[in-house]
C-alpha cells in the first residue's frame, strides 16, 4: 500500500499541496522500480531538527533535513524524513529561487536518500544534485 502523511511540529502552519506531493513522490519511486511503504514528512523548525541533529546523529549542525530509513527490504521506501522550514526558507534566499522550488527540492532529495542515494562524497553529492534536478523538472501538474 502506497501511504505518506505530513505532519507539522512546533505550530509552524500547513505549507503544503498533500496530493500534489503524494502524486509527484509516487511516480519518483515508481520511475526508479521501487515500491512505497510508509514514508512520513515531518516540517519542523531549525531547533527541532538541531536536537535531532544531536541526539541521533551526534552532529551540532543546522540541517535542512534529515531521512532515516525504516524498511526492511531494498525494493520497498519507508523511513521519516525530517525537514526545517527555516533552513528552506534561508536556502532559497541564499540560492535566490522560491521558496516553493526549495522545498520541493529538499522533499524529493529525503526520498532520494530513501532510494539508496547518498550526498558525503564530491560524486554522490553530483549524481544527488542531478536526481533532484531531473525530478523537479518532471514535477506533475
Amino acid at each position: 500500500m502506497i501511504n505518506f502523511t505530513f505532519l507539522v511540529e512546533n505550530n509552524i502552519t500547513k505549507i503544503i499541496n498533500q496530493q500534489y506531493y503524494k502524486k509527484w513522490l509516487k511516480n519518483v519511486i515508481l520511475s526508479e522500480e521501487k515500491s512505497l511503504g510508509e514514508v512520513q514528512y515531518i516540517f519542523c523548525n531549525d531547533d527541532y531538527l538541531h536536537e535531532i541533529n544531536l541526539s541521533y546523529l551526534n552532529h551540532d549542525t543546522y540541517t535542512d533535513i534529515i531521512t532515516f530509513s525504516t524498511s526492511n527490504s531494498k525494493s520497498i521506501i519507508s523511513g521519516e524524513i525530517f525537514i526545517s522550514i527555516d533552513r528552506v526558507f534561508e536556502n532559497s534566499k541564499l540560492l535566490s529561487t522560491s521558496f516553493e522550488n526549495e522545498l520541493s527540492r529538499v522533499i524529493v532529495h529525503g526520498v532520494l536518500h530513501l532510494l539508496g542515494y547518498d550526498d558525503h562524497s564530491a560524486s554522490e553529492k553530483i549524481i544527488m544534485r542531478n536526481k533532484e534536478n531531473y525530478y523537479l523538472l518532471l514535477q506533475v501538474n
